[in-house]
């Protein structure tokens, strides 16, 4: 499957509608995207995996590389509309102490 990315502005920050799978041969897409953004200082980066039903280990790669990124440059980002299974995922590797989440189902906000 395709994964689609659309970038839009709002109320001062930043969304990235992300739309397909994350795996690898999708990351490197995303990647492209969003680090430039969170490299930006002070920038405020949604991503919306609203529509994004499976991701594996080299999405939650982008997802670390943008963590890193984003703390050296003073910037902020945070994953919100995350799907149960792709949820599950940072549960399992522990990161989701670690990158802030918003749940989309059951109000389960971190």
């Amino acid at each position: 499957m395709n994964l689609s990315v659309n970038t839009e502005e709002k109320d001062g920050q930043i969304v990235l509608k992300v739309a397909g799978e994350i795996d690898a041969y999708t990351a490197p897409k995303l990647k492209e995207i969003l680090l430039p953004l969170v490299k930006e200082s002070s920038n405020h980066v949604q991503v919306d995996l609203e529509e994004v039903n499976y991701m594996d280990s080299t999405g939650l790669g982008v997802f670390v590389s943008a963590l890193k990124a984003s703390k050296e440059r003073e910037s902020n980002f945070e994953l919100i509309n995350v799907q149960d299974r792709v949820y599950r995922i940072f549960e399992i590797t522990g990161l989701d102490e670690i990158i802030q989440l918003k749940a989309a189902i059951r109000g389960v906000n971190e």
